[in-house]
């Protein structure tokens, strides 16, 4: 499992979130808290709370074609 925060601001950002990691067959999930979701659920992730970053979980080993293309997402 890889494990990085991300941070979302606008309607669009999770729009384009979403968009890119329904495009991979991994499973992913969001944490936020003790809240959990599918990150491929727009619905889902516009439950979270945004004002803070939340913890992308991908449950793969290889992921970094993912991680690069989240790279505008993803915050230290």
């Amino acid at each position: 499992m890889n494990s990085v925060s991300i941070k979302l601001n606008l309607m669009s950002d999770g729009s384009k979130f979403v968009q890119i990691v329904s495009a991979y067959p991994y499973d992913i999930d969001l944490r936020s808290g003790r809240h959990v979701v599918d990150a491929k659920s727009i619905l889902g992730i516009f439950s979270l709370d945004w004002s803070k970053p939340v913890t992308l979980e991908v449950y793969a080993e290889e992921c970094e074609d993912l991680l690069k293309e989240l790279t505008p997402f993803i915050v230290d």
